[in-house]
């Protein structure tokens, strides 16, 4: 328990400090998001990176195809309208060049295989959902059925797996990446939906299950390990993304269960997903930073820590999460502290100018974690673009709803230096107790 000891005056000096992180918070504008997204589009260049996009799209642009929008309709309407093309268009686009161009990538294989040759087994499987819709709303030109079909066959039968049934996040050895959450069971789920086959959503609960298992550290209030297994590159810190991008996948994951047939039949896996998401949540957003309204790179690790460092990208995809629970679930304990960052993430500089604090005049985040080196900064995030659109989608809709839980308690142990203020603030003379 900390105590704080101060005079009746010191409330009055608290004040400003505590406001001071939200003077110059705005709304991020269409124009900024506009710029935010074409910066996406320039840069998503890898597997994951497409397969991020495709559902930073959907999100935004295309919710009545967003399986993390409330209430939609699984499986989506079939055939689609005139407005609706026009908004999938591009997640279309991104289907057809990866099948189309998966022979050759691929070297004109036949049966089981990634959609794009890659040393992650996980990762091409992000682009899936975009194959399976492309398909399922009757796109033509390509075989996107049989591509997905050797997608899951390939995640099924040829990737190695632990003993007790764990896919690979990588194909030459077992290992076990956080990363992994985002880029397969949510491909599992909605193949599962589109083909009305339920065992394919519970493969994707179990999946997700098996690597909590493994990479939820207990001693860490609960925050997951980066990269387990495997004779190299093994990551045991607490990466901010991989949580992430695990909370994400969840997330997804639940919207697809919830959203289908299967909601009534599939009601424990529900509550699991929606109390691991949670559980993440409770065990980074007590490392947010209370000056900057950031995560680390490494959340349980100072920023002063050896080659630690602010991450936006992180926070903003944390922030997305937080939302899209509150809006599947109805959990709103880190509303607040979402809504803190997502203020600081679209604030002015405060020069008496209109430039932002962490996007660049031509729409890049910053700061960021390198996408291909996760242990140093980057200067350009393809991933860091798609979790600036998540923010901004989930947030809308969450506004749209109603705002629900924005006047949450944030929880005893979240932000411990947010809650000293508001300690300061709120109590006159004597000993306030946290």
């Amino acid at each position: 328990m900390t105590r704080l000891f101060y005079t009746a005056a010191l409330p009055f000096v608290a004040i400003p400090v505590l406001l001071a992180s939200a003077v110059n918070a705005q709304n991020l504008t269409d124009a900024q998001i506009s710029l935010v997204s074409d910066r996406l589009a320039d840069a998503s260049k890898a597997s994951w990176e497409l397969g991020t996009r495709a559902q930073a799209i959907l999100s935004m642009n295309a919710t009545a195809y967003s399986v993390i929008t409330p209430s939609t309709s699984l499986p989506p309407p079939s055939p689609v309208n005139s407005t609706s093309a026009s908004e999938l268009q591009p997640v279309f686009d991104i289907a057809r060049n990866i099948v189309a161009g998966r022979g050759a990538s691929n070297g004109n294989i036949t049966g089981p295989q990634p959609l794009i040759k890659d040393g992650s087994a996980a990762d091409p499987a992000s682009i899936g959902v975009a194959v399976l819709l492309a398909n399922w709303t009757g796109q033509g030109g390509e075989d996107y059925a049989g591509a997905a079909k050797d997608q899951l066959d390939f995640l099924q039968f040829q990737v190695p797996r632990t003993s007790d049934g764990a896919i690979s996040h990588r194909v030459a050895e077992v290992q076990l990446w956080s990363d992994f959450v985002y880029m397969v069971p949510p491909f599992l789920a909605y193949y599962g939906v589109i083909s009305r086959n339920r065992t394919l959503l519970v493969a994707a609960h179990d999946q997700i299950r098996l690597y909590r298992d493994y990479l939820r550290d207990p001693q860490a209030n609960n925050l997951w390990k980066h990269v387990l297994l495997g004779e190299s590159g093994i990551d045991e810190g607490h990466w901010s993304t991989g949580n992430g991008w695990a909370a994400a996948g969840m997330l997804r994951v639940l919207g697809t269960i919830q959203n289908s047939e299967y909601a009534n039949t599939m009601k424990n896996e529900q509550k699991d997903l929606a109390a691991w998401v949670k559980e993440i949540h409770e065990g980074m957003y007590q490392h947010l930073d209370a000056d900057q309204n950031l995560f680390t790179n490494y959340a349980s690790q100072p920023v002063t820590a050896p080659g630690n460092f602010f991450d936006a990208s992180s926070t903003a995809l944390l922030a997305s999460t937080v939302y899209r629970l509150s809006l599947l679930w109805g959990e709103h304990s880190h509303l607040p502290l979402a809504e803190r960052t997502r203020k600081a993430l679209s604030s002015t500089l405060n020069n008496g100018t209109s430039d932002l604090a962490h996007l660049t005049s031509d729409g890049w985040l910053m700061p960021v974690v390198n996408p291909h080196s996760y242990g140093k900064e980057g200067s350009k995030s393809a991933e860091g673009q798609a979790f600036v659109i998540e923010m901004h989608s989930a947030w809308r809709d969450w506004v749209a709803d109603g705002s629900k839980g924005a006047n949450s308690a944030l929880g005893r142990g979240a932000a411990p230096r947010v809650w000293a203020w508001v300690g300061v603030w709120m109590c006159i003379g004597g000993i306030f107790y946290i």
